[in-house]
């Protein structure tokens, strides 16, 4: 993922935004369903990657916040979310250049999007800038190194994204923020319904390997900025 800003990522007319942003409730209730916080009255959130912006919405729904922003750098996606705020205190912004908003966030969230990152050690030091001291940054991301279907995969994702798939594994992701002086902590998180297999998804040659993903291969990750000290 680049800093150069484009209309939308998925170019797949048949399968677009908001069927990605339809796919992805389950997964964004897993991810708030793992915040250690037990509230995030008066908190300033940032969702990074925010694409149409749905991530938000749900959160705030679930557990309200002072205000938020979310960054993307699909120019036609932010539009959408935009039109969706209604009266949420959310805005939404097509940037690359997310350390220019400074360390105004409390916490920070991303769901599926560190996969297409390249440059791991930009983006640690990017959210080093705009996450306050101590601040919390929760990142999802699953690790497909292992998966069958990861040629298969990659093949979609390259053909369709406008930003191809990143082959990162833990230790890389890991590795980056350390280097920034962040604690990193991981949980491995597992489905708590049914997973409704009628439609198998496109990333996936057999149901097998999106369960064995859905499973086994999935990861939050919990990044806690240093402190003014360093710490």
């Amino acid at each position: 993922m680049s800093d150069q800003l484009y209309d939308i990522w998925w170019q797949d007319t048949d399968n677009g935004e908001q069927s990605m942003e339809d796919d992805h409730l389950e997964g964004w209730q897993q991810t708030i369903d793992t915040i250690v916080e037990p509230s995030l009255e008066g908190m300033t959130v940032l969702d990074f990657g925010c694409n149409q912006g749905g991530f938000l919405r749900h959160l705030y729904h679930y557990s309200p916040y002072k205000k938020a922003v979310g960054v993307d750098l699909a120019k036609a996606s932010i539009k959408v979310a935009n039109k969706r705020i209604g009266d949420l205190p959310i805005t939404y912004e097509a940037t690359g250049q997310v350390e220019l908003l400074g360390p105004s966030f409390d916490m920070a969230f991303s769901t599926s999007v560190i996969y297409l990152i390249k440059d791991l050690a930009q983006h640690a030091w990017q959210m080093k800038q705009v996450l306050k001291p101590n601040g919390v940054y929760y990142a999802t991301f699953t690790d497909q190194s292992t998966n069958p279907s990861l040629a298969y995969m990659k093949k979609q994702i390259d053909q369709y994204g406008t930003t191809p798939m990143q082959l990162h594994n833990l230790d890389d992701i890991a590795n980056a923020f350390i280097k920034e002086g962040f604690l990193v902590e991981l949980k491995r998180v597992t489905p708590q319904q049914f997973v409704r297999v009628n439609r198998n998804s496109a990333f996936y040659q057999r149901i097998s390997d999106r369960m064995l993903a859905e499973y086994e291969l999935a990861y939050v990750f919990r990044f806690i900025a240093p402190n003014e000290e360093g710490e």
